[in-house]
């Protein structure tokens, strides 16, 4: 009942007390309040204190009414809207008051409500009321009323300084900007950080630096400020040029704060600024500690910048610096990355006479130097040399030599090391696991890989792209397609592109054209950018299926996409249209690659000779190879053994013989296994089996030693020359020898056995074939079904045909038409679901 029956200014006083902290009373006292004689109201000025809440508010009053409102309405309205903590609404008043009154807003309601938007942190808000203020107001009676007012309206004054900075800044009006900052550096007031950077650029972009000079007195850390501004709007010598001004007026940074301004460059990937500032800072000053050239060195080191960094090194030297372990680590560790261990090792036996105590860091970085050159016992050596210094190898340590065993297919040393870190307590780490998992699945030890992995997740660790990459790939090479295409989908969002590339490359080998063209739909639609490699691994897929007008619209497209298409990317599809007895077509994309300025290398042209040799331009295959001769090409051994291949395939051995007889006296090069089997095959084939013992027992002499094609093409033309007891002795022999039999060779063995009517022996040699590991073939099964057939043992022929279907072998052509010739179109023989034979 009192409140009732009281006067609106003792409501408006008990209301005040209630919602709002004491600063609104004292920031507000000064305003005059609604008398009860006014003809507006005070549930009024509520109501239009409420209709301004609203983002699009109604016109809160008729024409009449708004005859009556005068400014002490308006402060009234303000001043409702302040207590409701509404900045917003106040700013949306303030614009309606003025439009709609003519009522410009005074000072003290523009800071009171900006001070209010600054405290609910609506920057914007109070940024619009301060340009306001400067608009309309003098900057002396703005710096007075607003920040000045900070105190009483119980407001943090440096939020206050900052906004007003800041916005003189953005009105142009730097000088004003200046003052701002320096009245609050005078009252002991801080302003923020990003609001003097923003004052800095201004004074850059109009060139005071006798105000920047200022400001630099009063920053703490003045001097990666200033610098970090003129780096933003001033080329590198501009930058260089202040420090040069700040040394000569006297302001000498301390050396803390230029090498944090020297490392952010070098972070920047701003290198020659960096190396420019250095050196400069060699001549005038401050003087250079330990940390500055270590930063420098670093930064060297990184860009792949070795000699600058063992410049800077030997400079550090000259001028009586003593490096430190962190100096000698950086060093170590960019030349071991670059492959220059034996400079590595150097470095640290002059470290080492100079009193240097190395630590695990820089042996982990020699071994991992020696590991990238493929030299792990040396990498062991000095592990055992760490040890025995009493030097802890730890995490990173152990994975370097993990690694290294992997890669050198010494998988279960690896696992020894692994299982050493488990007992000592120390937790691998995800390359620790990544390097185990890949060369568990390089040796095909798939299952002992996903143990691993499993291993890992439990273990808190997420796998990463290459991880998954790796699996991926190594179920690619066992094709279980389907499981690596699960994978894929596992990975979700850690795959990347390299992981889809593999699985590309994985499906394009299992002839899954249909499946790698998904695959790469899902590459693009998970928003991974397809590269060069990608591209490549499609035209060559695509090529070797015989897809070459897709290959090489593939190629066109990635051309209008600006890629830059590789030596090999070229070589895929020009090897395509050769195997596929087009050789032409290879010689105008050969066209195209010149064109494009990529140089052909001795792979391809390798890929052109055997293409006309193929189709039969002997004449054309002869004169590019003397072309190449001309020009001083490196023939390899590959290149020779192209020839011989080509003229043994058109029957002119004897010109294939004098290239053989040109090898050392023309190149110095000695034919390798290929070039002899090459030969031998020749010879075998026209029944000439004497020269082709020549030739294998020369192999046998001098070496090279033959291989389980060797063996095959010779067993090959022994049952074929009707000589059956040598040609099994030659198989018996191959044995002996610790050369290891392939489906293939057995695949002749079981053909010739069956031509000579030794079925059983035929039958065993399959069962070995299988006991050994091998997987038949459809030429295997379809030897031993026509063997069978053509001796009228159908039963038998029928069981190794549903072996064949049951092993997931599909039958081709002839073991269709092998069936329709013996079982007389009787085609129970074939199972349900397969394809049925022609009568």
């Amino acid at each position: 009942m009192l409140l009732a029956a009281a006067s609106p200014k003792l409501l408006l006083h008990h209301l005040v007390l209630k919602l709002e902290p004491r600063f609104l009373l004292r920031s507000l006292s000064s305003l005059p309040s609604p008398q009860l004689s006014d003809p507006i109201s005070s549930q009024t000025l509520r109501e239009i204190a409420s209709a301004f809440s609203h983002p699009n508010p109604p016109n809160p009053l008729d024409p009449l009414s708004l005859s009556g409102f005068r400014p002490h309405h308006a402060e009234a309205v303000l001043r409702l809207l302040l207590l409701r903590s509404d900045p917003a609404s106040a700013v949306r008043f303030l614009q309606w008051s003025e439009r709609h009154l003519h009522l410009s807003p005074t000072l003290p309601s523009l800071s009171a409500a900006a001070h209010a938007a600054l405290r609910r942190q609506m920057f914007d808000v109070a940024r619009q009321l301060v340009d306001r203020m400067i608009q309309n107001f003098s900057f002396a009676e703005v710096l007075s009323a607003f920040p000045g007012s900070s105190q009483s309206l119980c407001s943090d004054p440096g939020m206050a300084f900052s906004c007003l900075t800041e916005c003189c800044c953005r009105a142009g009006i730097t000088d004003r900007a200046v003052d701002s900052f320096l009245r609050a550096r005078q009252m002991g007031i801080s302003i923020s950080p990003l609001v003097v950077e923003e004052l800095l650029d201004s004074l850059v972009t109009v060139g005071q630096i006798d105000e920047m000079l200022e400001i630099y007195r009063e920053l703490s850390d003045g001097y990666n400020t200033l610098m970090n501004a003129f780096l933003g709007k001033s080329d590198d010598q501009k930058v260089l040029n202040l420090h040069r001004v700040l040394m000569e007026r006297g302001f000498v940074p301390r050396i803390y704060d230029f090498n944090r301004f020297l490392n952010s460059l070098c972070k920047g990937n701003r290198f020659r600024t960096a190396s420019d500032l250095f050196y400069l800072v060699l001549e005038i000053g401050p003087e250079p500690s330990v940390v500055t050239y270590s930063t420098l060195i670093r930064a060297c080191c990184k860009g792949s910048r070795v000699d600058s960094a063992v410049g800077v090194y030997e400079l550090m030297v000259e001028k009586g610096i003593a490096p430190d372990l962190v100096v000698y680590g950086i060093l170590i560790d960019g030349l071991c990355k670059e492959g220059r261990v034996n400079e590595g090792h150097g470095l640290l036996r002059r470290g080492l006479n100079d009193g240097l105590k190395p630590d695990v860091v820089i042996f982990s970085s020699l071994i991992d130097g020696y590991v990238r050159v493929g030299d792990v016992k040396k990498a062991f050596e000095l592990y055992k040399r760490m040890l025995e210094e009493d030097v802890l190898p730890n995490v990173v340590t152990y994975s370097i030599l993990i690694n290294g065993l992997c890669q050198n297919d010494r998988v279960a040393e690896a696992c020894g090391i692994f299982s050493r870190i488990l007992k000592q307590g120390i937790e691998p780490n995800v390359l620790t696991y990544s390097s185990l998992i890949d060369g568990l699945c390089n040796a095909g030890n798939l299952k002992e890989a996903f143990e691993l992995y499993e291993l890992m997740i439990n273990q808190g660790f997420s796998p990463d792209a290459f991880v998954y990459s790796v699996l991926i790939k190594g179920l690619c090479k066992l094709g279980r397609m389907n499981d690596a295409l699960r994978l894929l989908i596992k990975s979700g969002l850690k795959s990347n592109t390299v992981t889809y590339n593999v699985l590309i490359d994985g499906l394009c080998r299992a002839k899954r054209l249909g499946d790698m063209l998904r695959v790469f739909r899902q590459l693009v639609v998970k928003n991974l950018e397809p590269d060069l490699v990608t591209f490549s691994v499609i035209i060559k897929g695509m090529a070797d299926e015989g897809r070459l007008r897709e290959a090489t619209m593939v190629l066109f497209q990635i051309l209008k996409k600006g890629f830059m298409p590789d030596v090999v990317t070229y070589c895929s599809l020009i090897d395509g249209f050769c195997r596929h007895n087009n050789v032409m077509a290879g010689f105008r994309v050969y066209d195209i690659m010149l064109m494009n300025g990529v140089d052909p290398d001795m792979f391809i042209y390798n890929v052109l000779i055997n293409g006309l040799f193929k189709e039969g331009h002997v004449e054309e295959a002869s004169k590019l190879f003397s072309q190449l001769n001309e020009r001083a090409w490196e023939l390899d051994i590959v290149t020779y053994n192209t020839m011989i291949s080509g003229f043994c395939s058109v029957k002119t051995i004897d010109k294939a013989i004098e290239y053989y007889e040109k090898l050392p006296d023309e190149r110095g090069l000695q034919p390798n296994a290929i070039t002899f089997t090459i030969l031998i095959d020749a010879f075998c084939k026209e029944g000439r089996m004497d020269e082709a013992m020549y030739f294998f027992n020369k192999m046998l002499d001098k070496g090279p030693l033959p291989n389980v094609v060797t063996y095959g093409c010779l067993v090959d033309g022994r049952f074929k020359a009707q000589n059956f007891k040598n040609a099994i002795a030659l198989h018996e022999e191959m044995l002996n020898n610790h050369v290891t039999p392939n489906i293939i060779s057995y695949s002749i063995l079981i053909d010739g056995l069956c031509k000579a009517g030794q079925l059983e022996e035929a039958s065993l040699a399959f069962h070995c074939a299988v006991n050994r590991g091998l997987l038949p073939d459809v030429v295997a099964y379809g030897i031993l079904i026509r063997g069978f057939c053509a001796v009228g043992r159908l039963a038998e022929a029928r069981m190794f045909y549903n072996k064949m279907v049951a092993d997931g072998v599909k039958p081709d052509s002839l073991v269709y038409s092998t069936l329709a010739e013996y079982f007389h179109g009787n085609n129970s023989v074939v199972n349900v679901g397969e394809p049925k034979p022609n009568a």
